[in-house]
């Protein structure tokens, strides 16, 4: 008798799941025998640009707003006490040098933030 209820659960188990796959999608097709199969439709991983292009600009904002209460000196200092540290520092520090766009954005900043 346990053996039957366990069988029983586990076919409940594999109809949720299916039922569950099915409910994003699917496509039906018809079998040579006349059945009607369901299958479900995968999805492929989607790629955004326009919310990289926001990351990429939030990023740049961050590091402007940092550099605009910093100072360009006290900024270069943190900047090269990173590139002192371990392998992760010497990354964040590559990431976080002043280029031309950080520096433009701060510029404009910085009169609202001191």
């Amino acid at each position: 008798m346990t053996n039957s209820f366990a069988e029983f659960d586990s076919r409940l188990k594999r109809i949720d799941r299916n039922r569950s796959r099915l409910a994003s999608g699917y496509s039906a097709k018809v079998t040579s025998n006349g059945l009607i199969v369901f299958r479900p439709k995968r999805r492929a991983a989607s790629f955004s640009v326009r919310g990289l292009l926001y990351l990429v600009a939030g990023f740049l904002i961050f590091k402007s707003v940092i550099l605009a209460h910093l100072g360009e000196v006290t900024y270069a200092e943190r900047v090269g006490a990173l590139q002192s540290g371990t392998v992760v520092e010497q990354a964040g520090a590559y990431v976080m040098q002043e280029e031309i766009v950080t520096s433009t954005i701060a510029n404009y900043l910085r009169p609202y933030l001191n």
